[in-house]
């Protein structure tokens, strides 16, 4: 059925402060995706050309910063037309970058679940290990974090096309994502919220608890060892994982299921920046200073 709207496209007002800032921010978000791009290529290009990083661990993180590229790539390049040119998006253009922003955003929480995952059975299950983590079993993994990811997209995006917009058509964002939209609409929201809630939840609930019940096992556990080299590397490998899966879940988090009570723009820019721009940046930098190996395979693709 067509879908019955009298705005057609929508206008950005993120970052409404004057041309001087403005300038400045642009380079600095430039430099960001620049950085952003280089760091995950260049992870994916040393986990792909190192045979000696081939384990579960180093296919996950690869997948990590290629989804890390697609996930900056959705609102990066926006932002930084909204600096230089015009401040409008289309309305197919606005909907498409809201599906993508939750499709991604949740691909990447399942693969740090699944990274999660990997960390508990290499350090309890050390033995089995092999026989857990096999290929079949990490792509399955992997496969199911874009299913899902694609299907959240899909169930929280296309209930957006039945609402109508009646002129209101400004965005006091930077980018095309749900809470804005729904704050625009001229038409009852509350399947599109409710329908959010319960998938969201059932998202973050899930995945928290598969990382929250693997890392007191693996504390657990390497409390238990003798060895203080042996504390000192298990911790310093998990570290990063985890560093990463604060940094993304908790601000995400705030951004989407935060009271309304809450809600201010300024906050609402600063969370957003940190999980959707910040955050695909500050992967692969954290995983190449926290895990030795990628410091390692890093440096002797660079000689």
């Amino acid at each position: 059925m067509e879908n019955e709207t009298t705005v057609s496209y929508f206008v950005f007002r993120g970052f409404s402060y004057s041309q001087p800032v403005q300038n400045f921010l642009f380079l600095v978000f430039l430099f960001i995706y620049i950085i952003t791009l280089i760091a995950n290529i260049a992870i994916l290009m040393v986990i792909r050309s190192n045979r000696h990083l081939s384990s579960p661990m180093y296919f996950f993180l690869s997948h990590l910063s290629f989804l890390d590229v697609c996930f900056s790539s959705v609102t990066l390049p926006r932002v930084l037309m909204n600096f230089s040119t015009d401040k409008t998006i289309s309305y197919n253009g606005c909907i498409a970058q809201m599906f993508f922003v939750i499709f991604t955003g949740c691909t990447e929480i399942f693969i740090l679940t699944a990274m999660a995952y990997d960390r508990y059975a290499a350090i309890c299950k050390p033995f089995y290990y092999v026989q857990i983590m096999n290929p079949a079993f990490c792509r399955g993994l992997v496969g199911s974090a874009w299913g899902i990811g694609f299907i959240h997209g899909l169930v929280n995006s296309l209930p957006v096309l039945k609402l109508m917009f009646c002129g209101q058509n400004i965005i006091r964002h930077f980018s095309c994502e749900l809470p804005t939209l729904l704050a625009l609409s001229c038409t009852e929201t509350f399947l599109n919220k409710i329908t959010f809630l319960i998938t969201a939840s059932a998202v973050v609930i899930f995945s928290l608890y598969v990382v929250l019940v693997s890392y007191i096992q693996i504390i657990s556990t390497v409390l238990k060892m003798h060895s203080a080299e042996a504390k000192r590397k298990t911790f310093s490998t998990c570290s990063s994982h985890l560093i990463v899966v604060v940094l993304f879940y908790g601000t995400a988090i705030f951004r989407y299921l935060r009271p309304k009570s809450a809600s201010s723009i300024i906050v609402d820019e600063f969370f957003s920046i940190q999980y959707s721009i910040c955050t695909p940046m500050l992967n692969p930098i954290i995983y190449s200073l926290k895990t030795r190996e990628v410091k390692e395979a890093i440096k002797k693709l660079m000689r």
